[in-house]
């Protein structure tokens, strides 16, 4: 019997078979990492592509208001374009979901996160080869937004709680309301700190790099940072 045919059953002796699942990096510690890239990624475009989220949705339709309402230093075309691109790759994720979700969790993350790095990428590339083209500000956008729908269908699927990788509104009020002095047991409290921990580590990351390099390094950091938890992913939580 293969090593592959045998996942999952038991030795001659009785012991557990090799489970390919468990090889790797466990998915709360990926998407932990994945969230301190939403971080980079939203400090990038929004300080950097004319205050545009193109991870955070939540704050995307808050922006789209003020852009609509004239606010000075927000684009309605801007928004709207990450919007949109976000959407796209939330239904293209959505589709690998249904089409790998039943399979091996290990190789469906690995082949998304693996998306979402040579996207982040391509982004980096364009970001060194015309850092003051107009296009390239659409063109950001448009990339770095479909990343991020794609990883979060994919998230979203693989159902890890408190750990959504780009919004932490739920997770601050669940560290809120179940604490013990909400009453509850804080027994997810660790888990959800780190989740708050990340996010604001990777926004001062790539504010930092940003300010001090400009749009490729952060970017090219991004994806460095994504290709190797593809890499070790594993798939058990």
């Amino acid at each position: 019997m293969s090593a592959d045919s045998s996942e999952g059953a038991e030795s001659a002796e009785g012991t557990p078979a090799y489970d390919r699942e468990a090889r790797g990096l466990r998915l709360v510690a990926v998407l932990l990492g994945l969230t301190v890239v939403s971080g980079l990624i939203d400090a990038v475009s929004y300080l950097g592509l004319g205050h545009v989220f193109t991870a955070n949705m939540t704050g995307n339709v808050v922006v789209l208001g003020f852009a609509a309402a004239g606010a000075p230093g927000f684009s309605v075309p801007h928004t709207l374009a990450s919007l949109g691109f976000f959407l796209v790759g939330a239904a293209v994720g959505g589709r690998v979901a249904v089409r790998l979700g039943g399979g091996s969790r290990r190789t469906w993350a690995r082949l998304t996160l693996a998306a979402e790095a040579v996207l982040l990428g391509a982004s980096a590339a364009v970001a060194f080869a015309a850092p003051d083209a107009t296009a390239t500000v659409y063109v950001l956008i448009a990339v770095t937004a479909f990343a991020m729908g794609l990883r979060n269908a994919t998230v979203r699927r693989l159902g890890v709680p408190d750990l959504t990788t780009t919004v932490l509104t739920m997770t601050l009020t669940g560290l809120a309301a179940d604490s013990r002095a909400g009453g509850g047991p804080g027994t997810r409290s660790p888990r959800r700190t780190a989740s708050v921990v990340a996010m604001v580590a990777g926004a001062a990351l790539g504010a930092w790099l940003l300010i001090h390099h400009g749009l490729g390094i952060p970017l090219l950091v991004t994806a460095v940072m994504v290709a190797v938890l593809a890499a070790v992913v594993s798939g058990r939580e």
